[in-house]
């Protein structure tokens, strides 16, 4: 039997779901014919990744730039010891010891003394010293400070001992009231001779005080690398002493060019 190709028309329940079935336009994608266009948007275009950095929850902010300002540095605090003579710098102490088995000595500088002019300027009035303390022992470095005896070295004395040698010697005399009704009740005499074995000197203060009926000799040895210590730090103060750090620390062209007037001839050899 001949088969023929005829044109029919869908059956009424196909034809009610004709849009499903056959779309009017043609689709690009036959996926539609069986997932909503939503759940192919899902499907086919996922969701964008994002990072978030989370760093500053745990380490903080970073700081913020420094602000510009338009104002001025605050000045350098000034140290104790750049301040002279009326100035209102901290008092320092300070001091070198030596501790021995019969005896105990400690070096103190001690500053000199300024007098002020009408001028408004100031001069040495008193030149500083070095003092020294000797305390006899009572004990395994045990010292009675209250039986200490001491003797003031002058600027002079100070560069004596600082140019003693190895083998040189030298003695100071002292008294007090000399010049006065009391002249020799105290008499004090500080030798420094070197050590028999050559590795230091020994220091002797001997007072002989009548007003109270003291007299009292303690020596101490010192060896060459205590010897050095004391020569370093006189060598040092040694300025101090005599007042001339003020006198350098007041140099400036204003007080410079001052100063340059007031010479007059013979006082001045580079002004002839």
């Amino acid at each position: 039997m001949p088969l023929s190709l005829s044109s029919h028309s869908p059956p009424p329940s196909l034809a009610h779901h004709r849009s499903f079935l056959l779309p009017s336009t043609p689709l690009r994608d036959p996926l539609l014919l069986f997932f909503p266009s939503k759940t192919l948007n899902l499907i086919s275009k996922p969701p964008p990744l994002s990072i978030t950095c989370r760093r500053s929850d745990y380490f903080g902010s970073p700081p913020p730039p420094p602000r510009l300002s338009s104002r001025a540095p605050p000045p350098p605090q000034e140290s104790p010891t750049s301040s002279f003579a009326g100035g209102q710098s901290p008092r320092v102490f300070v001091g070198y010891s030596i501790y021995k088995g019969k005896a105990a000595l400690t070096v103190e500088p001690r500053a000199p003394e300024f007098a002020p002019l009408d001028s408004g300027a100031y001069k040495v009035s008193k030149e500083g010293f070095v003092l020294l303390q000797f305390a006899p022992a009572v004990g395994t470095r045990q010292y009675d400070w209250n039986r200490k005896q001491v003797f003031s070295l002058s600027v002079a004395e100070i560069g004596t001992i600082i140019s003693l040698g190895v083998k040189d010697s030298c003695e100071f005399f002292h008294d007090p009231f000399k010049g006065r009704s009391e002249e020799g009740k105290i008499r004090k005499v500080l030798k420094a001779e070197p050590l028999p074995d050559g590795t230091g000197h020994f220091f002797n203060l001997s007072v002989q005080n009548r007003l109270v009926n003291v007299d009292e000799s303690i020596y101490i040895p010192v060896t060459k690398a205590e010897f050095a210590v004391l020569n370093s730090a006189f060598n040092f103060i040694l300025p101090y002493l005599l007042g001339w750090h003020a006198f350098a620390n007041a140099i400036t062209p204003e007080n410079t060019i001052q100063s340059n007037n007031l010479r007059s001839g013979p006082e001045s050899e580079w002004g002839r």
